[in-house]
């Protein structure tokens, strides 16, 4: 595996997507969030097929929150979510920030426990506004 602070392509980062089951971005809107990206952190196994990504969303300054994190199923427990996010809280270190949050999807929590984060309070874990209908 190799893994790097290297963005995939849009269209690599899509077809991620559609692989997990995460959604169906278009590859449009992929290119505008990889471009919207603080930093991006791709994973390749040895043929130089996108395994994982993760992204961070930061304010370069105080604030950086890991914006996703995928790895294709297959490469699941080989640690490369493991590199990924390693390499993302590396890159916000480096340059001074000292907040690194994110929002852990449903059952993944347990991952990022082992990995340093821990969990914020039940009444106090984040807000969001629903998207319109």
């Amino acid at each position: 595996m190799d893994c790097s602070l290297e963005a995939p392509t849009a269209a690599e980062f899509r077809a991620l997507y559609l692989s997990t089951g995460w959604g169906a971005p278009t590859e449009e809107q992929c290119a505008r969030a990889l471009a919207g990206s603080w930093a991006v952190s791709s994973a390749r196994d040895a043929s130089g097929a996108l395994v994982g990504v993760g992204r961070l969303i930061s304010d370069g300054a105080m604030h950086a929150y890991v914006n996703e994190m995928i790895v294709r199923e297959d490469a699941r427990g080989a640690g490369v979510g493991a590199e990924i996010l390693r390499l993302l809280v590396e890159a916000a270190r480096a340059a001074g920030v000292t907040q690194v949050q994110l929002f852990a999807a449903r059952g993944r929590a347990p991952f990022y426990a082992r990995h340093g984060f821990i969990a914020r309070p039940d009444d106090a874990p984040g807000m969001e506004i629903p998207q319109a209908p």
